[in-house]
C-alpha cells in the first residue's frame, strides 16, 4: 500500500478497507434506514490515504485562481493543510466555535481583504455548511469562488453551488463509489442496486419522513387560507383601550394575534373574555409571546397559574429551549391541543443564538411534533432565511419576526427584513408590530401587509 500511487479507484478501495464506507442497515439522523454509510473522519489516522487524496485534490484545483486555502473543521482541515503545503498556498480556517474574547476574530491565519480563498470540505450533501462558511469569509472581506470536496453525495450539489455564485469541484460521487466497489468485487450486485434505489428515492422525496402537522398547526393553516392571510400582528399596547382600538381596525386582516400580556398596565378580569370574543368573531388564533425559559415545574405554574392564567386562553406560546427538553415535556397537559413555537433565531442585534444553538432547537422540536408547531426565526435576507427553512422539520412552520415593507433597523437594536425577502425566503407567516400599529392608518396598513404577503406566499407555494 505504501508504494501505491493513489488514484480514484484505489482511494475508494482504501476507504472500504478502513471501513469508512460500510454496507448493511444504518439508521440516519433523519430516522431513515440506509443500506450504506460513509464516514471518512477516521481517514486522518491513515497518512498514506491522507497524503494520497491531498495530492489528488491538489492536482484537481491547481489551475484555479486563489490566494488561500481553507478547510472546514474538522475532517477537511488536515486535508486542506496538506493541499496548501503541496501548492505552496497560505492556510486559513474558520473556527467551528465562535470566539467571544480577545480580538473575537473567528478566522485563524493571516489574510488580506479582497483576495480569493478556495474552501475544501470532506463531502457535500445539502451544501448548507459550505454556504454558511463562504458567507462568513465574505463578511470578513475575502472572495470565495470555488469549493473542492472529496465525496459528493448530493443530488445536485454543483447546481446548488452555481445558484449561489460558486463552483463545485468534487473528486468522486456516490454512483462512482458503488461502481468501483462492485467492479472490485467488494459488494454484490444486490447491494449496489439497494444503494442506487435508496439514493434515487431519497432524492425524489419518496423517503421523506412523514411528519403531519399537529392539530393547532392545521387549524392555523386553515385560517390562513380562509382569510387569505399569513399575517401575525404583534399588538403591544399598555392600555386596554388602545389594545382593542387597534384590534378593531386590524382583526379582519390577521391569521394570528401575538400578545405580550404582561405589558398591560390596566389588565383585569374583563380583558381575557373580551379578547376571546374577538378571536371567535374575527377568526384568528391567540399567540402569547411569553418566551418561557425556566425549569419544568416553574414554567408549568407560569403557564397555568398567576393572574394571567395563560393556559385558559392562549392557543400557542413561545418557548426558549435553554433549560432543555424537559420544558417541552412539562408545560402542557398531555391531552392539551395547545402548542409552542420555539425561539430559534432572534431579530435583535447581538443576540447569542448562534448556528449550533439554532440547529439544536430544530432537533429538539423535531422530537416533539405534537406540541411544537414551528419556530421563530429571523434572517438578514431571503438567502439566509431559505437556508433556515430547509433545516426546519417537516410539518412545522417558520414564523418570521422583524418584518417591514422595507428593510430597516431601529435605535434599540431591532433588525428588520423586508416583507418580500421574508416570504420569498420561506416564511410561512410574517410577524409585524410597529410597522402596523404605529402607522396613521393601522387598518389600511394591515390590509396592505396582508395582501402583499399572501400574494407572495401563494406564488411560493403554488406548484408550477
Amino acid at each position: 500500500m505504501d508504494k501505491e500511487e493513489m488514484t480514484k479507484e484505489l482511494f475508494v478501495l482504501r476507504l472500504h478497507d478502513i471501513e469508512a464506507i460500510k454496507f448493511g442497515e444504518f439508521t440516519l439522523k433523519s430516522g431513515l434506514k440506509s443500506p450504506f454509510y460513509i464516514n471518512i473522519r477516521d481517514m486522518i489516522s491513515y497518512p498514506r490515504i491522507l497524503n494520497g487524496i491531498a495530492k489528488l485534490i491538489a492536482d484537481k484545483v491547481q489551475h484555479l485562481q486563489f490566494d488561500y486555502i481553507a478547510g472546514i473543521p474538522y475532517t477537511a482541515l488536515p486535508i486542506a493543510t496538506l493541499v496548501a503545503d503541496i501548492l505552496d498556498k497560505s492556510l486559513i480556517y474558520m473556527r467551528k466555535e465562535e470566539k467571544s474574547y480577545g480580538t473575537k476574530s473567528n478566522i485563524i491565519g493571516k489574510f488580506k481583504k479582497g483576495e480569493k480563498c478556495l474552501i475544501i470540505d470532506d463531502l457535500i450533501t445539502t451544501g448548507e455548511s459550505m454556504l454558511e462558511t463562504a458567507e462568513k469569509f465574505r463578511e470578513a472581506g475575502l472572495q470565495v469562488l470555488d469549493f473542492a470536496v472529496i465525496i459528493d453525495r448530493s443530488q445536485n450539489g454543483e447546481e446548488i453551488m452555481q445558484q449561489h455564485g460558486y463552483r463545485l469541484h468534487s473528486f468522486v460521487n456516490v454512483n462512482e463509489i458503488i461502481q468501483i466497489l462492485e467492479a472490485g468485487h467488494r459488494i454484490s450486485r444486490d447491494q449496489a442496486s439497494a444503494v442506487k434505489r435508496f439514493t434515487e428515492n431519497m432524492y425524489s422525496g419518496d423517503f421523506s419522513p412523514k411528519a403531519p402537522a399537529n392539530k393547532l398547526t392545521n387549524r392555523l393553516l386553515e385560517i390562513m387560507h380562509q382569510k387569505k392571510s399569513n399575517l401575525i400582528l404583534s399588538l403591544d399596547a399598555n392600555k386596554q383601550a388602545d389594545f382593542f382600538n387597534l384590534l378593531d381596525q386590524t382583526a379582519d386582516h390577521i391569521a394570528m394575534l401575538k400578545t405580550h400580556i404582561d405589558i398591560l398596565s390596566d389588565f383585569d378580569e374583563t380583558f381575557i373574555p373580551k379578547l376571546k370574543q374577538y378571536a371567535e368573531k374575527y377568526n384568528f388564533l391567540i399567540f402569547e409571546d411569553r418566551k418561557f425559559a425556566d425549569i419544568g415545574n416553574t414554567v408549568r405554574q407560569q403557564f397555568q397559574e398567576g393572574i394571567f392564567k395563560i393556559k385558559d386562553w392562549a392557543d400557542c406560546v413561545t418557548i426558549h429551549t435553554i433549560p432543555g427538553e424537559m420544558i417541552l415535556e412539562s408545560i402542557f397537559d398531555k391531552d392539551s391541543t395547545q402548542t409552542a413555537f420555539l425561539l430559534a433565531k432572534m431579530s435583535s442585534k447581538g443576540n447569542l443564538m448562534n448556528e449550533n444553538y439554532t440547529r439544536k432547537v430544530f432537533e429538539m422540536g423535531e422530537k416533539h411534533p405534537n406540541i411544537v408547531s414551528g419556530y421563530i426565526c429571523h434572517a438578514r435576507n431571503k438567502t439566509d432565511l431559505r437556508r433556515l427553512k430547509n433545516k426546519i422539520p417537516k410539518g412545522q412552520l417558520l414564523l418570521m419576526p422583524g418584518v417591514k415593507l422595507n428593510k430597516d433597523q431601529d435605535a434599540k437594536g431591532q433588525q428588520y427584513t423586508s416583507l418580500e425577502d421574508a416570504v420569498k425566503g420561506g416564511a410561512d407567516c410574517i410577524i409585524v408590530g410597529r410597522g402596523i400599529i404605529e402607522s396613521n392608518t393601522p387598518g389600511d396598513t394591515a390590509r396592505m401587509y396582508k395582501e402583499k404577503a399572501w400574494e407572495l406566499y401563494e406564488a411560493q407555494n403554488t406548484p408550477e
